[in-house]
């Protein structure tokens, strides 16, 4: 099979994921329609801890049903979900939570780990590269479902939501996810055992006695590690830190632009700019990015430059957040680094722990995710309330500098036995 197709099956599906990010386009018709705003963020919550959790489980049946079959899987689970929330009214709580936030989240939990294992099977020589294509998808996925839903409409323009209701929404977009991902799952296969690149050779670390990827591990034996605690950490500090800025990407930069004066209007128009154009962007782009860096200065050298420069930027922002030109460049800033995460920790998972058995390790490195959005952003939320929304990210920054030192902390392992 041309490998490139991978790569294309890997952005539809992961496009297709993307939706998860974009949920908050239709919070306002919710709440229209007699949610409360806690409801509204607990189908989101419950979509993101549910896609963690199946997560873990598709990495342990990848090996028994292959990649395919999982595709499918993700496919149906997401589709009927978003078709059947909307079938049955979309403004009903319960049945939304169920097909939206339990099924729709196993949907992405079943296909999100999918192309990444796919992808680097078929491009050893890149697997930077290949990481970050793959999940690029996912970020840029947020702004084509938001754009889709909120702006676009039908061929005459408008809102599609007002064109044709929020329920008719759903069952639109669930049909939409359901035909990508099918798409995609045409290539989600693994090359042969032994297969290589013409004329490729793994390169031998100085630290290790066999190539980065050639010890593999099982989940069992990776727990028992130092390193996987340490990646798992310090991918816990990066995630907490970039989900908290999008929980208040637009709560602390309208407080701080109407300190100094700007109209409330204003104000939340460049927030809204800055989360929904400037971040979503740079999110998309800093996965494909760092996942080149990586391939040329290394996975670690590269993670420890960006949580160092994600700790800086994160500090700032308490203070560039009131003025709309240093809010977009920020936004920019913290988003592109966000994004990183996700192309640099697949990476160096295979890095350390194996290829063969990368899904299901990435699975357990990917709960550190769930963990950061757990903490960090109720963290911010209860200094906003108490009126300090710059000590959120003051703790947040100094934990990515701590990053740096527990990435660094990381050695190669020479054998798994």
């Amino acid at each position: 099979m041309n490998r490139s197709l991978v790569i294309v099956g890997a952005v539809l599906i992961q496009l297709a994921l993307g939706n998860l990010y974009a949920w908050s386009v239709f919070t306002t018709t919710l709440v229209d329609n007699g949610w409360t705003k806690t409801q509204t963020q607990i189908v989101f919550s419950v979509g993101v801890a549910v896609f963690a959790i199946v997560m873990v489980i598709a990495g342990k049946l990848m090996p028994k049903y292959g990649p395919r079959k999982l595709t499918v899987a993700s496919a149906v689970a997401l589709g009927l979900g978003y078709i059947i929330a909307g079938l049955l009214g979309a403004e009903n709580y319960i049945t939304t939570l169920i097909f939206v936030g339990i099924l729709g989240g196993a949907g992405m939990g079943f296909g999100y780990v999918v192309p990444i294992a796919v992808g680097m099977r078929w491009y050893p020589d890149k697997k930077g590269f290949i990481s970050g294509l793959a999940v690029a998808g996912f970020g840029f996925g947020a702004t084509l479902w938001m754009t889709l839903a909120g702006k676009l409409g039908a061929l005459g323009g408008g809102e599609l939501i007002t064109k044709i209701g929020l329920s008719n929404t759903f069952i639109v977009l669930g049909i939409t996810f359901l035909v990508i991902i099918l798409i995609g799952s045409i290539w989600m296969v693994f090359p042969a055992a032994g297969w290589k690149p013409a004329g490729w050779k793994p390169e031998v670390s100085k630290t290790a006695s066999k190539p980065a990827g050639s010890v593999d591990f099982s989940s069992n034996q990776m727990l028992k590690t130092n390193q996987f605690y340490l990646i798992v950490l310090t991918y816990a500090f990066g995630a907490g830190a970039g989900l908290m800025s999008i929980g208040l990407m637009k709560l602390w930069p309208m407080a701080a632009m109407k300190a100094n004066g700007i109209p409330t209007e204003v104000a939340g128009a460049a927030a809204t700019m800055a989360m929904a154009i400037f971040f979503a962007l740079f999110n998309g782009l800093g996965r494909i990015i760092w996942g080149m860096i990586s391939d040329k200065i290394g996975r670690k050298s590269s993670i420890a430059v960006m949580m160092a420069t994600q700790g800086a930027f994160v500090i700032l922002f308490q203070w560039m957040a009131g003025m709309q030109a240093t809010l977009y460049i920020f936004a920019v800033l913290i988003g592109f680094n966000y994004g990183g995460l996700f192309s640099l920790f697949p990476t160096i998972t295979a890095d350390i722990f194996g290829n063969k058995n990368f899904g299901q390790n990435y699975s357990w490195v990917f709960l550190a995710y769930a963990i950061g959005g757990i903490i960090f952003p109720i963290l911010g939320g209860k200094l906003g309330d108490l009126g300090n929304f710059p000590l959120a990210f003051t703790i947040c920054g100094t934990l990515c500098f701590v990053a740096v030192v527990t990435i660094l902390m990381v050695k190669p392992i020479k054998s798994s036995k």
